[in-house]
């Protein structure tokens, strides 16, 4: 049965470290991410402090669904639904929740749902049929029936045109990423636009077959913006392929959206979107929305920014 001290070891902190940030000392002052290597850390030991056992007999118990169908392909794993009953531990005592991957057209029980994405109507009454309490992730929701959190492209943005044609003196950026249309929904298209009017400003096809073809057709810029991880995995293969060198051939930055995918390039730079955070303020909406039966919608906005890395 694992201790304190086992914890304690594998999180690289002091038992008392441990037993205050799991008993929710409130004068304890440590970092969010010693925070959460403790709460992983005892999460993975199956180490349960006596007062998270206490909790335990009145937490309510909830199941979360999370429609990811319009940002994962259904045979790719959301690696980021492993760890977030460690981000839950971390907020509260009061719920005890659970998480499932919807899928479109099949309901499921739910008492809540996160929505990524832009979905067509048929997607949205399904999506109404299964909970009144539903928060969109970067959607393009035009009213305020719902509640909503919406990722600030431009600050990222801005950030990366200003290291690579400032500091780093590359003469162009380009962009390699999916815009998808589909049934009045079009999924892709802000960062694109977004990052043509920045540059102006200052002066589901896959990532392997742009790369290549803009190579081929002498496209490729000296920088280039690789619009998620998937494209990545792509883009970046067939840059081995054509013996082009990241980043003395051509410097990479990788949009990582929410980091659904297990990133190959974890030392890369990179646009950022505080996914913990997005996950964070998404849960407490959805448990304000559950438990107070809240009507008055709410936004979130939700900042990028540039993580320099080895790859631009």
């Amino acid at each position: 049965m694992a201790t304190i001290k086992d914890v304690a070891q594998s999180a690289q902190v002091s038992a008392t470290t441990v037993s205050r940030v799991l008993n929710r000392d409130d004068n304890m002052s440590v970092t969010p991410e010693v925070r959460m290597r403790i709460f992983q850390a005892a999460h993975a030991l199956g180490y349960v402090s006596p007062r998270q056992r206490r909790a335990a007999a009145e937490k309510t118990k909830l199941i979360i669904g999370v429609a990811d169908w319009r940002i994962i392909r259904p045979d790719r794993p959301n690696i980021r639904l492993s760890s977030l009953s460690c981000l839950v531990q971390m907020m509260t005592d009061q719920y005890d929740v659970s998480f499932i991957r919807l899928v479109f057209g099949q309901p499921q029980p739910v008492d809540g749902v996160i929505a990524f994405g832009a979905f067509t109507a048929p997607e949205m009454d399904f999506l109404r049929s299964l909970s009144f309490a539903i928060v969109f992730v970067n959607s393009d929701q035009h009213n305020y029936e719902f509640d909503q959190i919406q990722v600030d492209f431009d600050q990222g943005l801005k950030q990366m045109a200003a290291y690579l044609l400032d500091k780093k003196q590359y003469r162009g950026i380009g962009y390699i990423g999916g815009v998808y249309e589909h049934g009045g929904v079009r999924i892709g298209g802000r960062r694109l636009s977004g990052l043509r009017r920045i540059l102006e400003e200052r002066s589901r096809e896959s990532g392997y077959t742009l790369a290549r073809q803009a190579a081929r057709e002498g496209r490729l810029a000296e920088a280039m913006l690789l619009g998620s991880d998937e494209v990545a995995e792509g883009a970046l293969e067939a840059f081995r392929e054509l013996g082009l060198r990241v980043p003395k051939d051509v410097a990479v930055i990788i949009y990582q959206d929410i980091q659904t995918l297990e990133s190959k390039w974890p030392t890369g730079t990179c646009i950022e979107m505080f996914p913990d955070y997005i996950w964070e303020n998404a849960l407490e909406i959805l448990f304000g929305r559950i438990s107070q039966k809240r009507t008055q919608a709410v936004t979130v906005v939700v900042p990028t920014h540039i993580r320099i890395g080895d790859t631009a």
